[in-house]
């Protein structure tokens, strides 16, 4: 059974074309994509176009293995993409997350991250602080002066 969507926002320090950029290389995505401090900079491999696919490869102590295809692309606007979990069991693997960008005056962008068809277990938990600490990560990439706990 899935919980309610986990729904984060941030107001980053970017105009939106730049944040949505970060979003679709990966070069960017290795160094921000990490969901635990302890963690290395992840292996990505993008083809960003709708009906390409991803992978990342979170590694620390343990190996995190992500993948999905990507939904919907507006450029500077939106993403949608299947988020599949390899360490979650079958049959709650596949979940779904959107990310939507808004200009907030001329240099700043409200983000909304919300992830979908979360199982009730402890995935949820583990995906919750997992967003949380890679979008602070994020943050602190597009304003290298900003701390965050890497």
């Amino acid at each position: 059974m899935a919980r309610s969507p986990l729904v984060f926002e941030r107001i980053l320090p970017a105009p939106p074309e730049v944040v949505f950029h970060h979003w679709s290389d990966p070069a960017s995505l290795s160094v921000w994509m990490r969901p635990e401090p302890s963690m290395d900079a992840a292996k990505v491999e993008v083809d960003f176009r709708v009906g390409g696919r991803f992978r990342i490869v979170m590694s620390g102590e343990q190996e995190y293995v992500q993948h999905g295809e990507y939904l919907e692309i507006d450029p500077g606007k939106r993403i949608v993409f299947s988020w599949i979990s390899e360490w979650m069991p079958p049959g709650e693997q596949e979940t779904l997350v959107s990310v939507s960008l808004s200009p907030v005056g001329d240099e700043e962008t409200r983000l909304l991250l919300v992830h979908e068809s979360l199982p009730d277990s402890d995935s949820y938990d583990g995906h919750e602080g997992g967003w949380n600490h890679i979008l602070d990560v994020f943050t602190a990439h597009l304003h290298p002066g900003q701390e965050v706990e890497q």
